[in-house]
């Protein structure tokens, strides 16, 4: 019976998966340089037209990097299928996928997490060029509301948004990193950009110092920011983050600032 137990969750997360693989559409970017980019598109379940909607970019952490076009989604992809959040937050949401040896920020894993050891002034490694590009693609669509862009990312992911929010911030409505870190002097760029941090205070894989000074470089920078820390929480801090009651809500709530 107790392993019966201890199997309910892998089999739940299993369906999970499934589903999403199945609703979210498989794609494959070409970037100019000729990389290839795997990603997931899920839209709105019935478009009208001459509306426009949101877009969110989904950054994944390392674990679920790959050439599968799946993995990306073990985290975050379920609840953008939520029939309730289809329907009242319906959205272009976009997930690619880094390749197994690459990270999204960096063109390699930083010696140190620590904030203030965080790299700064580095190229763009290619597979987070190509997001870039894929990410132009479906601004230029007409039924996107570039008003309401949002990012979202977890872990390495996380990173990710903190980069591509720091490089390009006349894009994204709100940002949302999740267990991150940056060195917090390429946050002077994201003032007009809402964040919502959320890093769990035991987290032994990337020091929870990253989101706090991330927080107080924000606050600096005159952005409107909200930290969540979770007491007790190590580098899974994303499932309650996810679980927050209004993370849909806040998310989808944010417009650019004119």
């Amino acid at each position: 019976m107790k392993k019966v137990i201890l199997l309910l969750p892998v089999l739940l997360l299993n369906f999970c998966l499934v589903l999403a693989q199945d609703a979210y559409e498989r794609k494959v970017f070409v970037s100019s340089s000729g990389d290839s980019l795997n990603y997931r598109l899920l839209e709105p379940e019935t478009m009208q037209t001459g509306e426009k909607y949101p877009l969110v970019l989904f950054l994944h952490g390392a674990g679920e990097r790959g050439n599968d076009n799946e993995k990306q989604l073990t985290h975050g992809a379920q609840m953008f299928l939520n029939p309730v959040n289809r329907e009242k937050y319906p959205a272009f949401v976009l997930f690619p996928q880094c390749p197994e040896d690459s990270y999204w920020a960096y063109e390699s894993r930083p010696l140190s997490f620590m904030p203030d050891q965080m790299p700064v002034g580095e190229e763009m490694p290619s597979p987070f060029r190509a997001v870039k590009e894929m990410l132009d693609m479906y601004l230029s669509n007409p039924q996107v509301d570039k008003s309401r862009v949002y990012i979202v990312g977890l872990s390495m992911g996380a990173m990710g948004t903190y980069d591509m929010v720091s490089r390009f911030p006349d894009i994204f409505a709100a940002a949302v990193p999740i267990c991150g870190t940056v060195n917090p002097t390429r946050l002077s760029t994201a003032g007009n950009v809402a964040f919502r941090i959320f890093h769990g205070d035991a987290d032994d894989v990337v020091p929870v110092a990253g989101s706090r000074t991330a927080y107080k470089a924000l606050k600096a920078a005159n952005a409107s920011v909200e930290y969540i820390e979770f007491p007790g929480c190590n580098h899974g801090s994303w499932n309650p983050a996810f679980n927050c009651h209004d993370f849909m809500s806040w998310l989808f709530g944010q417009r650019k600032k004119k």
